[in-house]
């Protein structure tokens, strides 16, 4: 397969932002030739719209409406199931992750030093980061690692780059956040070593509309420890 970047945006009710993603995903000079798979998972705002005004002009964009909300897991997994790229990445619509960062994270597979790539919120500072986010995810992280044997500092971020054929080959079934483990269980079970990448991120708050919650976090402890012990 020919060298090609396929960017998931997986969106709900995220008008305000998504358009500006898209553009800014348009604008960046990458190395080689890109697809952009926007998933609009139901939304009920103008994120639909939004999206349709900027694919409109360009024919990098494809846009999937879903008739209705399905989760994180089922908008990522119907993005996967679209992709023809060697390269995949994900992108979410919030602008709390600067698009701009893929250029040095595909770099380690285009280069053929690594099959898997995270970028890692927690690598650098974390100081501005929400004392209980930081909490939340360094606790998902560190089940991650015992369970696993893995050494990574940021399994719930959104930036996971990976070859074509290994992101299209992942078994997945989760519906919400909980896809963000099972991704990273799939890829330790099969014996794919993750290669980690610091970037800078921005948080937003629940009031600006940060959609995660406490309970995503104990479907995705659920999520760890039954697949450890599964076949």
């Amino acid at each position: 397969m020919s060298s090609l970047l396929s960017i998931i945006v997986p969106v709900y009710n995220e008008e305000s932002t998504i358009g500006s993603v898209l553009e800014r995903l348009l604008a960046i000079e990458f190395p080689v030739p890109i697809e952009i798979i926007a998933v609009n998972d139901g939304s009920r705002d103008g994120t639909a719209a939004a999206i349709d005004a900027v694919a409109s002009r360009n024919p990098l964009i494809t846009a999937v409406h879903m008739e209705k909300n399905g989760g994180k897991g089922v908008a990522l997994r119907t993005g996967f199931s679209r992709t023809r790229g060697s390269i995949v990445a994900i992108q979410d619509a919030d602008l709390e992750l600067d698009p701009a960062q893929l250029l040095t994270l595909i770099e380690p597979i285009r280069q053929g030093t690594a099959d898997v790539v995270y970028g890692s919120r927690f690598m650098g500072s974390s100081s501005h980061v929400p004392l209980m986010s930081r909490l939340g995810n360094a606790g998902l992280t560190m089940l991650t690692n015992v369970l696993y044997g893995t050494r990574l500092t940021d399994m719930e971020t959104c930036y996971k780059i990976m070859r074509g054929e290994i992101a299209r080959g992942l078994r997945l079934t989760a519906e919400r956040f909980d896809i963000e483990p099972e991704i990273t269980v799939n890829l330790l079970k099969s014996g794919v070593r993750i290669t980690e990448l610091p970037v800078t991120f921005s948080p937003r708050s629940k009031q600006a509309g940060k959609k995660i919650r406490w309970r995503d976090g104990w479907h995705a402890v659920d999520l760890l420890v039954r697949h450890r012990f599964s076949a």
